[in-house]
């Protein structure tokens, strides 16, 4: 447990503002530390500022001044966005103190057990998910992390009897030291993010920090059709209890799809009635629905369901329980959200598919033919994997943000006839609402318009959600 002592007139400096920047400077300023909270954006970007200098904490904005960090610093909370090569944090790390994100301290500080789950893709969704299930097995949950509260302020609110349900980045897992959950979830591990880990070894070891202290007592519940999850799997890997999940394999214990989906993505699509099926250790097995009674469509839907019921198992839920939230469920906004429906045209927002493969799954969503919008931050992709879906199931392409041009030359040499890239306008919002007026010239009806970028919003917007409520505008006013 957290010791609200040990930083009692010590200094204790935050990077980065936010919610998560403001939960912890008001936690450590309660216990009495002497804090100091430091954002590079100027003074008017930051409308939390005002809050934290009405209950006296310092707040320097505009830059890294000199002295932030000194060999008398106790602790530095970072945001996890924040890059390790910015000064402040090398300095810090070269002096030897200790540098964390949020999560550390909301571990240290919470009564409740703590369920954390990560992955490159199905993260909100999974979390979600979760925390419908828990709430119908009277199990108390608390969503937290990156899905919206601060988990220092969940830390804060919960109680021993209550879970703490947390979507956790790579970001957020590097920068913990003794962070352990009694369930841990890795989802996928795919290439993305790689701008801020410089390559996929740190990315890689970054997810794998949420096992590094559990013990035999605690599970990880973990994908079997993931390579890096089956490396993981292997005896002496890591310490927790497994329970895995396979969309495409039959487990002897686990929850798993029966019969099982085909393992390429690029299998034609069937019509087979499969079945989720849980068996725990030494029992057998118990088939719970269809997977077409699910709320939400999509093999990778499916696995995040499976994912999600292998979590509530190891919190103690009977998998009975959980039927009615796996039917009521409708997912999250903009993963895979349904728009509206013009001229026979469907609109789907996607707009959090941020790298290739989470485009790829979506594509792989819909049994039509597809036009879609894509294109964003270049973090250094070549899209090539996108080919071969293009080729099957993109029916046209509208490609907009820095790697346009990329995107158009895959969409090009995978046969596509239709192909049109958006050059920036006067202003981002101008520019993705003609990309949708392009798609929509294109498609017709019966056809689904996608927004999918396989990019980071970045270079254009601020958010994720920025880019698609300004598709969703769009697309109901055309």
């Amino acid at each position: 447990m957290f010791i609200s002592e040990q930083y009692r007139n010590k200094p204790v400096v935050i990077l980065g503002l936010a919610k998560s920047g403001v939960s912890v400077a008001k936690l450590f300023h309660k216990f009495g530390a002497l804090v100091t909270v430091n954002d590079q954006k100027e003074r008017h970007l930051c409308p939390e500022a005002d809050e934290l200098d009405a209950l006296g904490i310092s707040v320097i904005c505009g830059g890294h001044p000199e002295g932030l960090i000194t060999p008398d610093t106790a602790l530095v909370v970072k945001n996890p966005g924040i890059p390790y090569t910015a000064p402040p944090v090398r300095q810090a790390l070269e002096l030897g103190l200790d540098v964390v994100t949020e999560v550390e301290i909301a571990y240290l500080l919470s009564p409740a057990p703590i369920i954390g789950i990560t992955g490159s893709n199905g993260k909100t969704t999974t979390t979600t998910w979760v925390g419908e299930m828990l709430q119908a097995a009277n199990l108390k949950p608390i969503v937290a992390g990156n899905i919206g509260t601060p988990l220092c302020e969940a830390a804060q609110a919960s109680a021993e009897d209550n879970w703490i349900v947390a979507e956790l980045s790579s970001f957020q897992l590097k920068g913990t030291q003794r962070f352990r959950p009694r369930v841990s979830v890795l989802l996928n591990v795919a290439e993305t993010h790689l701008d801020y880990h410089g390559d996929m070894e740190d990315y890689v070891a970054s997810k794998v920090k949420l096992f590094a202290n559990q013990t035999a007592e605690d599970t990880a519940v973990l994908n079997a059709d993931d390579p890096i999850c089956r490396r993981l799997m292997e005896p002496g890997a890591i310490k927790p209890e497994i329970f895995p999940f396979s969309i495409t394999q039959t487990l002897t214990y686990g929850v798993y799809i029966h019969p099982p989906f085909p393992v390429e993505l690029s299998a034609p699509q069937d019509e087979v009635e499969r079945y989720i099926v849980v068996r725990r250790r030494n029992e057998a097995p118990e088939t719970l629905m269809a997977v077409s009674e699910l709320g939400i469509p999509g093999r990778h839907n499916a696995a995040n369901a499976l994912a999600a019921i292998g979590v509530c198992v190891a919190a103690g839920a009977e998998p009975q329980q959980l039927l009615e939230p796996l039917r009521a469920f409708r997912g999250v906004e903009h993963r895979l959200e349904f728009v509206c429906e013009r001229g026979g045209i469907t609109y789907y927002n996607n707009s959090k598919a941020t790298n290739p493969v989470a485009t790829i799954i979506a594509l792989r969503s819909f049994p039509g033919r597809i036009v879609l919008i894509a294109g964003g931050q270049d973090r250094g992709s070549d899209y090539m994997e996108l080919l071969p879906h293009f080729r099957d199931k993109v029916k046209g392409l509208v490609a907009l943000g820095e790697t346009r041009g990329k995107l158009a030359r895959v969409a090009e040499l995978a046969g596509l006839t239709s192909v049109k890239t958006v050059e920036p306008e006067e202003n981002a919002e101008a520019t993705l609402q003609q990309a949708v007026r392009e798609a929509a010239s294109i498609a017709e009806p019966g056809d689904i318009v996608l927004l999918s970028p396989a990019c980071a919003s970045w270079d254009m917007f601020k958010s994720y959600e920025q880019r698609g409520r300004i598709f969703k505008q769009t697309a109901h006013t055309l």
